[in-house]
This record gives structure tokens, C-alpha cells and sequence, in this order.
């Protein structure tokens, strides 16, 4: 028996729950993707499929005037696949087990997917309508948003004529979501040469404890990145004591704020290995005051380790520029905006450290929703790498989506917001990648908005939808499709 069967509006739970009920996980979205191209097809409707799975399913207006706008109504197909640790289900081959309590649907020991499977099924019941009214409409599904925005990136948007889009990809109700930061990955790689043999005592230096967070959303909350701390410390040991340099690691994701990270690193006696000890507890202290309220777990441990699988140390040389890289490369905000206060508007983030036998790679998610600005810092990283005889290598690179000041979708939003709840919407801007840059990267003068209804903890098997207002949100996307067929 379908769990969401008595709640309202009953076509776009019925098919929220036919979504759970398909295996749809980032890169496993054939068989999601067939079935739009069925529903298209049961219903006559116009449908393109392309290689990467994306679907655009086109629908004539609806009581609509001859002169109305065709609206692009958007969201992703794919879904972030966690579960609760012990908890037993194969997401390749077994739908969710959804669960309804006090209005808030959940999924038993899974994430939901309600980001963005609500967004399809709002498609679905407006494709699936015969009597409400709307404007010509484009409604384009997207695969693997979740880990790239890879099949926005891909999407032929050629066959679509319109200027107006509706993303229903935000997770927080009475927010318009009206511009985001364009990215990019830009890795800068070292150089290095070793020593030919390793002599001293070997030790290691770990960076821990730090709150971390996501590089886009959080980076304004100005906690330390243990890559840029490390590289602090090195380069103030290193000017107090002598000390071989061998390794430096931190870091999971380039778009994340790392945690933790550590060196190893051969000093020559216990003398030295005392004297940096007493450097690093000093430094611990500054850092401990600096960063007392955003990172309160900070720790520095630095100790001898027997680890004779390590590599042979650098060379002078290759030690001296790659502390330098570490202590010169920018890290954090740039530039805040202009045009939205409180919105941060220019940063880079320095995620991912590695080192191999011949290299040292630092790899920096570098965002902005000025797209000059984004191309002004990876110069900025260009100049020092290349200067200390490195390279940057720039890959995922995606547009911004530049706030428009004057956004008629935007005005007609606002109103009917008011209209329907006699208070303003938040007007917000997000320092992080939506597909509306992506859409707007192809089409010149988009004119975009992104809203949904509320939901909570997504990507945790703890995520919840709150089903009132998806209820609310239907009658508002129904109100706006109705002033703008007109």
C-alpha cells in the first residue's frame, strides 16, 4: 500500500513515491531516465533523451494566450545514496522504504531523495495535467548533479526557446534563490627532487580537530584549513630548526574545508627535534587564540614515528619552495558582494594536498559569481606555482550565475509570494554551484529563479521533507505558471 497515497496534492506524492520506488543514484540513472522517456511517450509529448541520460519533455501551453513565454522548469534525477551504518539494502537494485510521521516524510534507514526528487514529481503532475493552466513548457531533467552537475554540463539546450527558468532544486521554503558562484578545480603542481638517502630522526606533524565544512556555503564562517595551517607551521619551524622535509597530505575534497592534515618530515637530532617541539607548542597557543570560536578542537601533536617505508627526503631546494608555495598560495575570501549583503562573492579553497616521489599537488575549488573575478585568481595561482617552477592544471570549470537587477521572473516570484502568504520571500544568493549557471552559461539573458519546499539534513539517511510544504509550494509554482500564461 503507498504510504503517501492520502496526502495532497495526491499526483505529485503518487509520483514522489513511483520516483523511491526506482534505483536513481548519481551515475545509476538509466533506468529513471527510461521511464520519463515512457511517461513521454504513454502521453504523446515531445521528448529528446540524450547519451548522458538527461530528458526534456515539452508541453504545449495550457489556457494560455497565443503570446505567452514558454518557462523551463528544471531539477536533477539523481540522488545521493547513504544509509545508516548496519543498515541492509542494495540502492543498485531496491527502491526506499518511506515513512510518513506528523507530516514529515522520511526514509527508513536511507537517505530520501527528496533533493531533487520532488522537483520530478512536480513535472511529472503538471506534464501529466490536463486542465491547469500554464504557459508552454520545457521541463528538463538533469542527471548526476550530485557529483558535478555533470549532466548539466553536457545538456544540449539548442532545441530550447525560452528565456524563463524555474529551478526547483533549494531545500528552504519562502527563499528565491536568484544567483550563484561559478567554479572551477585548480591543481597546482610542484616539482620535487630527493635526496639520494635518509639520515636523522623520522616524525610526524598532524594538523587536527578543525571544524571543517563545505568551501562554498561556509567559507564566510572563516575556519582554519589545516592545509594553510600546516603550511604556517612548516615555514616557522623551518626557519628555527633544521629539518628534512618528505611529505605533506591533507584533505578529501577539493570542495570541502579540510580537517586535518599532516607532514612527515627527518630532523637531524634531539636537539632539533626538541627545539621544534617547543616551536610547534608556541604555535599551538597563537592558533588556539586565532581561532578559538571557529575551530575550538584545534590540536598539533608532533611526534617521532618508526615509519621506514617513508621516501627519501627532499632536497634542500624542493623543501624551500614548496613551503613557500604552502605559505604563499591565497586561501579563503576574496571578495564579498556588492549587490547582496553578507553574500560572499570571490574565494578559493585550498581542499586536497598531495605528494608523491616527484611531485607536490595542491588542488583549490575557486569560486566566483563574477566570472572575472574567478579567472583573477587562478592567475593569481599561476604566478606564484609557476614562479617556484610549478604548473597549474584547470579542470570542471562552470559558469556563474550573475545576479540580474532587473528580473521580471524575479518581480512576478516576489508578488505572488505576497499574493498568496502576505509576507516578502528571502531573497538569497548562494557562494556555491546551481545548475541555473550552467543553463545560463548557454542561454544569453536567462532570466532564472530557484525555489522548493522545505526540507531538512539532505544527503544523511536523517533527510525529511516536510509535506505541507510541498502542498504550499505546488500552489505557489501553479499561481506563477498561471500570471505568466497570460
Amino acid at each position: 500500500m503507498a504510504v503517501l497515497s492520502e496526502l495532497e496534492p495526491k499526483n505529485v506524492f503518487a509520483f514522489f513515491e513511483e520516483i523511491c520506488g526506482i534505483p536513481h543514484g548519481s551515475g545509476d540513472t538509466k533506468r529513471i531516465s527510461d521511464h520519463l522517456v515512457a511517461f513521454a511517450k504513454e502521453r504523446g509529448l515531445s521528448y529528446i533523451q540524450d547519451e548522458m541520460n538527461n530528458v526534456i519533455i515539452e508541453k504545449p501551453g495550457v489556457n494560455a494566450s497565443e503570446d505567452a513565454e514558454p518557462v523551463i522548469l528544471q531539477g536533477h534525477i539523481d540522488m545521493v545514496c547513504e544509509k545508516e551504518s548496519g543498515y541492509d539494502i542494495d540502492f543498485s537494485s531496491e527502491g526506499l522504504k518511506l515513512k510518513l510521521e506528523d507530516g514529515i516524510i522520511s526514509a527508513e534507514g536511507t537517505t530520501l531523495g527528496g533533493d531533487d526528487g520532488i522537483a520530478v514529481a512536480y513535472m511529472l503532475a503538471l506534464l501529466d495535467s490536463k486542465d491547469i493552466t500554464h504557459p508552454p513548457l520545457y521541463c528538463v531533467f538533469t542527471v548526476d548533479e550530485e557529483i558535478g552537475m555533470l549532466g548539466a554540463a553536457a545538456l544540449d539546450l539548442s532545441s530550447v526557446k525560452s528565456k524563463l527558468l524555474i529551478n526547483i532544486d533549494s531545500e528552504d521554503e519562502g527563499v528565491i534563490m536568484v544567483s550563484c558562484a561559478g567554479g572551477a578545480t585548480a591543481t597546482c603542481s610542484l616539482p620535487i627532487d630527493r635526496k639520494n638517502d635518509s639520515e636523522g630522526i623520522c616524525c610526524r606533524l598532524m594538523v587536527k580537530g578543525l571544524t571543517g565544512g563545505h568551501s562554498g556555503v561556509e567559507i564566510h564562517k572563516q575556519r582554519a584549513n589545516s592545509n594553510q595551517v600546516l603550511g604556517r607551521i612548516l615555514y616557522r619551524i623551518s626557519r628555527e630548526a633544521s629539518l628534512d622535509l618528505i611529505s605533506v597530505e591533507g584533505g578529501l575534497k577539493d570542495n570541502a574545508i579540510p580537517r586535518e592534515s599532516v607532514s612527515f618530515l627527518s630532523v637531524k637530532d634531539k636537539k632539533s627535534f626538541d627545539q621544534i617541539s617547543v616551536d610547534i607548542e608556541e604555535m599551538k597557543l597563537i592558533l588556539k587564540h586565532e581561532y578559538h570560536k571557529t575551530d575550538p578542537g584545534l590540536e598539533l601533536v608532533f611526534e617521532k614515528v618508526d615509519d621506514p617505508s617513508s621516501p627519501n627526503p627532499m632536497d634542500k631546494a624542493s623543501e624551500d619552495r614548496v613551503i613557500a608555495l604552502l605559505r604563499g598560495l591565497p586561501n579563503g575570501i576574496y571578495r564579498m558582494s556588492e549587490e547582496i549583503e553578507g553574500l560572499v562573492q570571490t574565494s578559493l579553497n585550498m581542499g586536497i594536498l598531495k605528494t608523491d616521489e616527484k611531485a607536490v599537488n595542491a588542488s583549490f575549488s575557486v569560486r566566483s559569481s563574477v566570472g572575472s573575478e574567478k579567472d583573477e585568481l587562478i592567475e593569481r595561482l599561476e604566478a606564484v606555482t609557476e614562479a617556484l617552477g610549478g604548473s597549474v592544471s584547470v579542470a570542471g570549470d562552470y559558469p556563474a550565475w550573475e545576479y540580474k537587477k532587473d528580473s521580471r521572473l524575479r518581480e512576478l516570484m516576489v508578488d505572488t509570494y505576497k499574493e498568496l502568504y502576505k509576507e516578502s520571500p528571502v531573497i538569497e544568493a548562494v557562494h556555491a554551484g546551481v545548475e541555473c549557471g550552467l543553463f545560463a552559461g548557454q542561454i544569453e539573458g536567462l532570466d532564472a529563479v530557484s525555489i522548493g519546499p522545505e526540507m531538512k539534513d539532505i544527503h544523511t539517511p536523517a533527510e525529511s521533507m516536510d509535506a505541507e510544504s510541498v502542498k504550499r509550494t505546488w500552489e505557489y509554482i501553479l499561481k506563477c505558471l498561471e500570471k505568466l500564461a497570460k
